[in-house]
């Protein structure tokens, strides 16, 4: 298992707001957006350290979306009529379009080329090199899992060359951990893994469908933990975590329904992480009785306040869901977070920055009164 971590308590998931400027800046990505990008993350740096979270990111206001691969290997490819996801729940973006149809590519990316052999085209340790310059308090790295990246295999493209996804999952998997042993060369000391595959694994539309494709889905999410868990093992010192998303799109859309309940018995007693970052913000998730499943010493930080909306959820109210999580799973080994970043993808979720403020200095409060020093 990855470093315990029972003293960080109160964080965000990842992503912060974006103006469009900022927006504008990171599609763009010319050299003259650079003072604009740089003024965004000091100010998301800022923000989140005034609010007093535990640990912080730097908004990921450079990314066009948060899992950015495709942007750094050139073996991938846009693709047609491919990686569609059952999104629902969207709303307009702060830019005024319809969620539904902002921001998509030509096609959905597919490996099409070996990583291995693969042209790096930048360096995605970059941001974390900026954070660390301005950062006064404890920092993480967010980017995506090793099994999300079978999002990106198509049978009819990516079969050209490798005879196996699990051969193409494995390749990922050594790209990754360079970023993370350079990662930890650079001092940081908590790596999270994003992976809403496994938040699509409990959705029985999704299962029916991988199933009617042919596919397993329990022996992919067995050799997936495995993998993921494969990713950080060895790394002294490091506070591995992994976020199980159920879908965080344009608008604040949602694509997986279902409680954890339906991988939990198969997939929390596998993760090897210190800390596991939970869904729990609406009905879709189900009850924390799947708690109990996960590894003892492991950290559950509870995603219990939405990114989806500008509502601000009631303290007391979230102060009884923590107190009721803790009938599963000791209070000491619980923390608390909003359930996902404000801006997974260009389209932010339907939050204003007072409400995405109010939102933090909550999570803040309540892991002060619930967990005092």
């Amino acid at each position: 298992m990855n470093k315990t971590d029972d003293a960080t308590r109160a964080e965000t998931v990842g992503s912060l707001l974006r103006d469009d400027a900022v927006v504008h800046a990171a599609r763009r990505g010319s050299p003259a957006d650079t003072a604009v990008l740089d003024d965004a993350a000091i100010d998301a740096i800022r923000l989140q350290e005034d609010i007093g979270l535990d640990v912080i990111t730097d908004g990921e206001v450079r990314r066009t979306a948060w899992a950015q691969t495709p942007r750094f290997l050139d073996c991938f490819a846009a693709t047609a009529g491919r990686g569609a996801l059952n999104w629902r729940g969207a709303t307009e973006g702060h830019s005024g379009v319809p969620a539904t149809d902002a921001g998509r590519p030509a096609g959905y990316p597919a490996v099409v080329g070996r990583v291995a052999t693969a042209r790096r085209t930048g360096d995605m340790t970059d941001d974390y090199a900026f954070l660390i310059r301005y950062a006064r308090t404890r920092t993480k790295f967010t980017m995506p899992a090793p099994s999300y990246h079978r999002r990106y295999w198509s049978q009819e493209h990516s079969g050209a060359v490798y005879d196996s996804c699990e051969e193409y999952l494995s390749q990922i998997r050594d790209y990754l951990r360079e970023v993370a042993d350079k990662l930890v060369s650079m001092g940081c000391d908590y790596i999270q893994l994003d992976a809403p595959n496994y938040g699509s694994l409990c959705d029985p539309d999704t299962r029916a469908a991988m199933i009617a494709d042919g596919r397993d889905p329990d022996a992919e999410l067995a050799f997936d933990a495995e993998l993921d868990n494969s990713l950080l093992s060895g790394l002294s010192g490091v506070t591995g975590a992994l976020h199980v998303c159920r879908g965080n799109g344009p608008g604040g859309a949602w694509h997986s329904a279902g409680g954890y309940g339906a991988i939990s018995g198969a997939l929390f007693p596998k993760l090897e992480f210190g800390r596991l970052l939970l869904e729990y913000d609406s009905d879709r998730a189900g009850t924390f009785a799947p708690l109990a499943d996960v590894r003892e010493g492991t950290v559950v930080v509870l995603g219990l306040l939405t990114t989806k909306s500008d509502r601000l959820d009631d303290e007391e109210d979230v102060a009884a869901r923590i107190a009721e999580a803790a009938r599963y799973k000791p209070l000491s080994e619980l923390a608390l977070s909003t359930q996902c970043g404000f801006a997974s993808v260009p389209i932010a979720n339907p939050a204003t920055p007072a409400a995405q403020r109010a939102k933090l200095e909550m999570v803040v409060s309540l892991a002060r009164r619930t967990w005092p020093a």
